[in-house]
């Protein structure tokens, strides 16, 4: 078995861990985008506000509403994500000869191929996560649907296509991670060729690519999070470029980047301890694929 199983594997575990580590800014950030009206009461004004709001309407429950179906979500979009990568990276170097670099192009190809296969694999159950992050319920999470409550309720009311809503802005962010990993790649491989990288070098990789891709790609999240919670008794956006001419008309531009503070911090933290617990956790994973028998022992270990 190659090693692409290994990093699906450590990717999800990396994924969990970032995730439960992160997520209450997960639902600061995802409700800010959401929120098309800025003056009412109940309105958040920036993070902090909202934290406070959250805190004193819902309790700490508010701020990780949706956690579990987001752990499943970013297990399922790493392990994905990671196997795919892993498998188009090894057949560009098997055709250029091992240990060879991958050229830019090579990773935004390999990153755009994976990407894809991740959003049409795991576009329902984000979409279905997004829905139990915006929803405000009571402190004790009376009015709050389960996942599988939510998605009965989607697909009686609104069809199987409500769970593809948001694909095609979905789509397009395949570049963030593009960005991300083409980043990462190229800034690793500098680095890698004047010493040897620690966990605390894939920390800073992890952030400083994130950053870089969230800051560009930040108002298709903002757009395809709205597509994701309309319902049908809610006037959409007919398609992303819809939804920038109705933000840009309704909110200025400031509306395409609600939320963009305490995304970015998310989206950094994120992926500096989902790259730093990746790399912790491959060792573990070749380990567990070996005792299983899924892997000869005598294989080598690579993490490139």
């Amino acid at each position: 078995m190659s090693d692409n199983v290994a990093h699906a594997l450590s990717g999800a575990g990396g994924g969990i861990v970032s995730m439960v580590l992160t997520y209450p800014l997960v639902s600061i950030s995802t409700r800010l985008q959401v929120q098309k009206k800025s003056n009412s009461e109940d309105a958040y004004k920036n993070t902090l506000d909202a934290f406070v709001k959250i805190m004193a309407r819902e309790g700490p429950k508010g701020l990780y509403s949706g956690l579990s179906s987001g752990v499943v979500g970013i297990a399922i979009t790493n392990g994905v994500y990671y196997y795919c990568y892993e498998a188009v990276k090894a057949a560009f170097e098997k055709a250029k000869g091992k240990g060879t670099p991958l050229t830019t192009a090579q990773s935004m190809a390999a990153g755009a191929l994976a990407g894809a296969a991740v959003v049409l694999a795991t576009n329902p159950i984000w979409t279905i996560n997004t829905r139990l992050t915006t929803r405000k319920g009571d402190r004790n999470g009376k009015s709050a649907d389960g996942f599988f409550k939510t998605a009965l309720k989607m697909l009686n009311e609104e069809g199987p296509q409500s769970f593809y809503a948001g694909v095609r802005a979905a789509l397009v962010l395949v570049m963030n991670p593009i960005i991300q990993y083409t980043v990462f790649e190229q800034v690793k491989n500098f680095i890698s060729k004047k010493r040897q990288l620690g966990n605390f070098d894939f920390f800073l990789l992890g952030a400083v690519s994130k950053l870089a891709a969230t800051s560009i790609t930040y108002p298709y999240i903002v757009v395809k999070s709205r597509m994701q919670v309309k319902s049908k008794d809610e006037e959409g956006y007919n398609s992303i470029l819809d939804g920038f001419r109705s933000i840009i008309a309704h909110e200025g531009i400031g509306g395409l980047y609600k939320g963009i503070s305490s995304k970015i911090v998310q989206s950094v933290l994120t992926a500096a301890f989902l790259f730093m617990a990746k790399e912790a956790l491959f060792d573990w994973a070749v380990w567990a694929l070996v005792l299983a028998g899924a892997r000869p022992a005598k294989n080598t270990i690579s993490k490139a």
